[in-house]
C-alpha cells in the first residue's frame, strides 16, 4: 500500500510541475512574442489578378513590400508553384524603412484560369504567400478574316 502511495504521490508531482509549465503568465507570452516580431514585411498587396492575356504573351506584375521592422530583412528564398511562374527579387539586405519589389512573371502557354502562389521566406523561417491569377484566351491563327472581296478585287487589278 506505501509502495502504491508513494508512486502516485510521484505521478501527481510530475503532473503538477509539468502544468506550471505549461500556464505561462501573460508577461511571459509578451516576451514571447516580441522576439519573434512578426510583421517585418508589408506588402502593398499580396494578390494580382491579371485578367484576360492572350496565349503565348508572357506578363509580369511587381509586389512592392516595406521593411517595417527594426532590423534588415532578408528574403532568402521566393518559390514558385510552377515552372510557368519566374519570381525575381533582391538577394540585399533591405534596411528598415526601405522598401523593395518582386517581379513575378507568368508565362501564358496553357489555356484557361490559373491561380498560381508564390511563397516569400525572409529572415530565417518566417513566409509569406502572394497570389497571382488570371484568364488565357486562345489567340486567332491569324490576325483577322480573309476578305474574298478584296482577294477578287486583287485578281481584276493583275488581269
Amino acid at each position: 500500500m506505501r509502495i502504491f502511495l508513494a508512486i502516485t504521490g510521484i505521478f501527481l508531482l510530475i503532473n503538477s510541475s509539468s502544468a506550471q509549465q505549461r500556464i505561462a503568465s501573460p508577461a511571459a507570452k509578451a516576451v514571447e512574442q516580441k522576439a519573434i516580431e512578426p510583421g517585418v514585411i508589408k506588402f502593398t498587396a499580396t494578390e494580382h489578378d491579371f485578367g484576360k492575356i492572350p496565349q503565348g504573351k508572357p506578363v509580369t506584375h511587381v509586389f512592392e513590400f516595406k521593411n517595417t521592422g527594426s532590423s534588415p530583412l532578408i528574403l532568402s528564398n521566393v518559390v514558385a508553384s510552377c515552372g510557368c511562374t519566374t519570381p525575381e527579387w533582391s538577394k540585399d539586405a533591405i534596411a528598415p524603412g526601405e522598401t523593395s519589389k518582386i517581379v513575378v512573371g507568368y508565362d501564358s502557354q496553357a489555356l484557361g484560369g490559373f491561380s498560381k502562389p508564390v511563397t516569400v521566406f525572409y529572415n530565417e523561417g518566417q513566409q509569406i504567400q502572394l497570389l497571382i491569377s488570371g484568364e488565357v484566351w486562345q489567340t486567332p491563327v491569324t490576325s483577322a478574316p480573309e476578305n474574298n472581296a478584296i482577294s477578287q478585287f486583287k485578281k481584276k487589278q493583275i488581269k
